[in-house]
């Protein structure tokens, strides 16, 4: 019975030991830091790991997650400074910074960031009008973050973003600016096909211009030639008029032939290629044109040589032999 009664108290003992050994021993897991309490006031702040606490005199306060944590912000109506009612909704990023400060200086974390960014998205929005609240979106999240940021310092909480997820404007007021946008669109629309209209009629006039230009220029370059043309056939007009002058104050026969056949020649082909109709009856003076056509043959003659052909007008029809 003495061994009996001696087991019970030894098995008594061990429980308590291993009781009190459970009790003061605590593992804290990655990402979540504990607060102890002696007698119900804070101590210290238990670190990711195995420590150990006194039991029945120290005990856990709070269990803190010290990861980065995400929260939606309920939407609500906001009234804009050009009073239109828009409903607005977002979503908040924080990460807690001090475990005791998250633990004792604040009652509901959670729903205390909550409610102080919904009321500084009343508070920054209600001060700016709709244009602006459809178009900065990221002025409006980077004053929110500033204001929620410097008021859950005291908290231990670190805001690192805070994001507007939807802004919508009543039907009515959609129905005003999908209408108002069209009108600008079609604004927009009627001013580039102006001024592509506009344009064309310059590239057109530009065209006309260059085109006016060139023909001038290709009409004067024309004339230009022409009057070359004109000039040097003066000349070797002067020139052939010249040099029969010579010819006859020398008494040459066949250069006067010569000037009296080209003269009736040329004359004879202006009135054969006149549009008039008309009868010619030949002979008509023939024999003149004969004898002029002699004449040429001679001058030839003298010009290549004594051995050139006699032409066979100028012989009667018949080659010298």
């Amino acid at each position: 019975m003495i061994f009996d009664g001696f087991s019970i108290f030894v098995f008594a003992i061990l429980a308590v030991a291993l009781t009190l050994i459970f009790m003061g021993v605590k593992s804290v897991p990655q990402g979540s830091e504990y607060t102890i309490e002696r007698f119900g006031r804070y101590t210290r702040t238990l670190r990711p790991g195995l420590h150990l606490i006194v039991p029945f005199i120290d005990r856990i306060g709070a269990k803190i997650n010290m990861m980065e944590q995400v929260m939606d912000v309920p939407s609500q109506e906001v009234i804009t400074k050009d009073n239109a009612m828009v409903t607005v909704d977002g979503v908040v990023f924080y990460q807690v910074q001090d475990a005791a400060s998250a633990a004792y200086e604040v009652t509901n974390l959670e729903r205390a960031i909550i409610n102080l960014t919904m009321t500084n998205i009343r508070t920054v929005m209600g001060s700016m009008d709709l244009d602006e609240l459809l178009s900065q979106r990221d002025r409006i999240n980077a004053q929110l973050l500033t204001v929620v940021d410097e008021a859950t310092t005291a908290w231990g909480v670190k805001a690192t973003r805070i994001e507007i997820k939807d802004i919508a404007p009543p039907t009515d007021l959609v129905d005003s600016m999908a209408r108002q946008m069209k009108a600008e669109r079609d604004k927009r629309a009627a001013i580039l096909e102006a001024e592509g209209l506009r344009q064309a009629a310059i590239l057109t006039a530009e065209g006309e211009k260059q085109s006016t230009i060139l023909e001038a220029e290709g009409r004067r370059e024309a004339a230009f030639r022409d009057a070359e043309a004109r000039e040097r056939e003066a000349e070797a007009e002067s020139k052939a008029t010249s040099m029969l002058s010579e010819a006859l104050a020398r008494g040459d026969r066949n250069a006067i032939n010569y000037f009296v056949a080209q003269q009736y020649v040329e004359a004879f082909r202006q009135f054969a290629s006149s549009p008039n109709q008309k009868v010619v009856f030949l002979p008509m003076e023939a024999s003149a044109l004969v004898g002029s056509l002699g004449g040429i043959g001679e001058i030839a003659k003298d010009i290549f040589g004594k051995d050139a052909p006699t032409t066979p007008i100028a012989n009667g029809g018949r080659t010298s032999q």
